[in-house]
C-alpha cells in the first residue's frame, strides 16, 4: 500500500486513467491555485499503460503517486486511493478540470464549519464555454420521484448561463464526483463509493447513503471550477448509456424504502422502454441496446445487491426519500416545458 504523507488538513487527489494530456493541460493550475498550506496534491494511477506517472515525476516531483494495480474505474480506484489517505478531507478531483483562483478554500471552510457536513461541490462551469454551467453537477444535484438526476443550472442537456441566480450556499441532494470534498472518516465509515457501480452514478449513491445517515450535502458557489466533461467516456458513448441507465436502477435498489421499490423501478422499466425507442427512431440502435442490456444486468445483479440493500437500510437512520424533488422532471421538461432550475422553484415547493 502506498504510504501518503500528510502535511495539510486536506489532500487534492486526481484519479488518472491514461490521461497525461489532461494532466499535462491542468496540473499547472491545480499547483498555481492550490497553496502548499492549503492541501496535499495527488494522482492516484489506475495502472495506465501511457506515461501519466513518469510525466508526473519529472515534471511534479511534489505530487504524491498511489500506483493501482489496475483499472479499477473511478468508484473503487477512489475507494482504494482513499484507503491511503490519512487527511481530516478528500477532494475527489477529475484530471480533465480546470481550477481557479481561490477554488480551494471556500469548500474547506464550509467542512470545517460545520461537522453534519458530509460532502460539498463548487460551481462546475463549462471549460468550453465558459459563462454557462457544465452538465457534470452545475450548481448542485437533485433527485426527482423516479430517479431522474437533475441540478441548479442543468436540467438534462439544457445548460443555464450563470448569472449569479444560484450564488447563495444551499443544500443539495447529490455533489457532482466531478470535484467533491468529502470528510474522509464518514466516506469511509458509509462505505465509500459502490465499486460495482464502475463509473456513472457512484457519487449519487454516496450522497444518498451520507443523507441516510442525516448529514448535509451543500454546494458552495464562492468556488467555481471549469469541467471539460467526456474526459473518458464521449457523452455519445452507448457505454456511457448503459452505465447511466443501468447504475441508476442499482442507485434506486440500494435506497429506495421498501415501500416504494417496486412502484418506482416498474415505472422506470416503462419511461427507459421509452428512451429505448427514441434512440432507435433516432436512428442509434447501438444505444437502444445498451438500455435493454443495463435492464438485463440490473435484473442479474439482485442477488448481489440485495445484501448492499439490507445492509444500506439497517444503517439508515433518516428518509432521505422524504427530501426527493415529488415531481417528475421528465414531465415538467418535455411536457411543461420547465427548462430551468428557476422555473421549478418557483412553480413547485420542496427545492
Amino acid at each position: 500500500m502506498n504510504l501518503i504523507q500528510q502535511n495539510t488538513d486536506t489532500a487534492v487527489v486526481i484519479l488518472n486513467w491514461n490521461g497525461q494530456k489532461w494532466l499535462e493541460q491542468f496540473i499547472p493550475f491545480v499547483i498555481e491555485h492550490t497553496p502548499s498550506q492549503v492541501a496535499d496534491i495527488v494522482v492516484a494511477d489506475n495502472a495506465s499503460t501511457d506515461h501519466s506517472v513518469a510525466f508526473i515525476r519529472q515534471h511534479y516531483p511534489q505530487i504524491q503517486i498511489i500506483e493501482l494495480s489496475k483499472n479499477y474505474g473511478y468508484a473503487e480506484g477512489y475507494n482504494r486511493a482513499l484507503a491511503s489517505i490519512p487527511h481530516l478531507y478528500s477532494v475527489l478531483l477529475n484530471s480533465d478540470i480546470e481550477v481557479s483562483t481561490n477554488w480551494l478554500e471556500p469548500l474547506i471552510q464550509a467542512m470545517s464549519a460545520n461537522p453534519n457536513l458530509a460532502a460539498c461541490q463548487p460551481k462546475i462551469k463549462d471549460f468550453k464555454r465558459k459563462t454557462h454551467f457544465e452538465y457534470a453537477g452545475a450548481a448542485g444535484g437533485f433527485l426527482d420521484a423516479w430517479g431522474y438526476p437533475f441540478c441548479r443550472g442543468r436540467i438534462f442537456n439544457h445548460l443555464e448561463e450563470d448569472l449569479g441566480q444560484y450564488n447563495e450556499i444551499t443544500d443539495i441532494f447529490w455533489a457532482t464526483g466531478a470535484c467533491m470534498v468529502v470528510n474522509t472518516s464518514l466516506y469511509k465509515t458509509v462505505g465509500g463509493l459502490d465499486g460495482d457501480f464502475f463509473a456513472h452514478m457512484e457519487e449519487i449513491d454516496l450522497c444518498w447513503r451520507f443523507k441516510s445517515r442525516s448529514y448535509q450535502i451543500q454546494a458552495i458557489p464562492q468556488s467555481t471550477v471549469y469541467h471539460v466533461g467526456g474526459g473518458t467516456l464521449s457523452a455519445i458513448s452507448p457505454k456511457k448509456t448503459y452505465l447511466n441507465f443501468r447504475n441508476n436502477l442499482l442507485l434506486l435498489y440500494k435506497n429506495l424504502p421498501s415501500s416504494k421499490l417496486a412502484m418506482v423501478i416498474g415505472f422506470r422499466l416503462i419511461l427507459d422502454g421509452v428512451a429505448g425507442v427514441k434512440f432507435l427512431l433516432d436512428g442509434q440502435p447501438l444505444h437502444t441496446w445498451a438500455v435493454v442490456k443495463a435492464h438485463f444486468d440490473f435484473y442479474s445483479l439482485g442477488p448481489k445487491f440485495k445484501p448492499k440493500r439490507k445492509i444500506n437500510l439497517k444503517q439508515s437512520n433518516s428518509d432521505a426519500f422524504r427530501t426527493l424533488f415529488p415531481k417528475s422532471i421528465v414531465w415538467l421538461f418535455y411536457i411543461k416545458k420547465h427548462k430551468k432550475f428557476s422555473d421549478l422553484v418557483a412553480k413547485h415547493q420542496g427545492l
